[in-house]
């Protein structure tokens, strides 16, 4: 059992609890005593990179070398401070000083990501559902702040079955997912995530349609036999295309929207066939994920199967398979 639940920055800003420890000096001073994580916002950076914090009106100070914790390995980068202003910030407190008429609350985000490390993410298995926040997009994939500021990458890859260019077309920074341990570094113990797992097997997404509807879809590849519609971030169909004039036409289109007849669906084969009604229409936001396992109450998983009992084909994902560095 841990000892205490650590959560992304900013979950804990607005309950009832981390408020009535930063409203007062008393509670505050409770907080140091009983090494409590408390939350507020940065409401300023200084030349010597300190962190002015604004706990529900109580001035605290975070000094640039106890903004985050790094291996031994690593060397302080600057934006990684300067870029918390404005932003929720999780840390210790650890003792107070008397500025004129102020008492001025020290805090240590650094101790309070040790904590994390220490207590929750060294415990941490490849398989385990854990909360995560978007804090960052890049081609490659997305960072994900797992507890105090503490960070995994969620390669693209692992995003959905359905391919994706990139991170944002499916996520948002400030976005809260439920993600699964997809491997810890035995070297480093860093954490990579991943979302797949839980987005639904082919045959789960597949039932949301049938033979002979005409619905909406999202516009992802054009290739010469054909051009791939996803349906749901764990489910694309092939549309035919009809020569190089049209696909020259449709790859202008590609991340936009389309409306699809689904002409056929083939569990053994993992297809389904559809006719392209229309294309070039706008395609949705990212939303939240829709999950097809009940995250509140599933706390690990051991391996997930994706591909139907009838399908000639093999998709699954084993956490027990040793770290592959990815």
């Amino acid at each position: 059992m841990r000892m205490q639940e650590y959560f992304p920055e900013g979950t804990l800003l607005e309950t009832a609890e981390n408020r009535e420890l930063t409203s007062s000096l008393a509670g505050l001073e409770r907080a140091m005593a009983t090494r409590r994580v408390v939350e507020g916002v940065v409401v300023r950076c200084d030349e010597d990179l300190t962190l002015h914090v604004d706990l529900c009106g109580i001035h605290a100070v975070i000094a640039a070398d106890e903004v985050l914790w790094r291996r031994a390995d690593e060397v302080r980068k600057d934006i990684a401070v300067l870029s918390r202003v404005g932003k929720a910030v999780a840390a210790r407190v650890v003792g107070f000083e008397h500025r004129g008429d102020e008492t001025v609350a020290v805090l240590s985000r650094r101790l309070a990501q040790e904590d994390c490390r220490r207590e929750y993410l060294s415990s941490l298995r490849a398989g385990d559902l854990i909360p995560a926040r978007v804090t960052h997009l890049e081609p490659f994939g997305a960072f994900l702040d797992i507890g105090c500021g503490m960070v995994s990458l969620l390669s693209v890859d692992s995003i959905s079955v359905s391919r994706i260019s990139h991170p944002r077309d499916r996520l948002s920074v400030g976005m809260d997912l439920t993600v699964a341990v997809k491997s810890v570094d035995p070297l480093d113990g860093r954490i990579y995530a991943t979302l797949r797992e839980l987005l639904g097997t082919w045959k789960e997404n597949a039932s949301l349609f049938s033979v002979g509807q005409t619905v909406t879809g999202i516009l992802r590849s054009v290739e010469n036999y054909g051009v791939f519609v996803e349906l749901a971030p764990n489910l694309a169909g092939l549309a035919e295309v009809h020569g190089e004039k049209h696909a020259a036409e449709l790859r202008a289109q590609i991340g936009r929207g389309v409306s699809v007849y689904i002409k056929n669906i083939l569990p053994e084969r993992m297809k389904i066939k559809l006719v392209l009604i229309d294309s070039g229409f706008p395609a949705p936001k990212p939303k939240s994920p829709r999950y097809f396992i009940d995250c509140s109450s599933i706390a690990h998983l051991s391996s997930w199967v994706y591909s139907p009992p009838e399908a000639r084909k093999l998709v699954e994902t084993r956490f027990d398979a040793p770290f592959d560095g990815i």
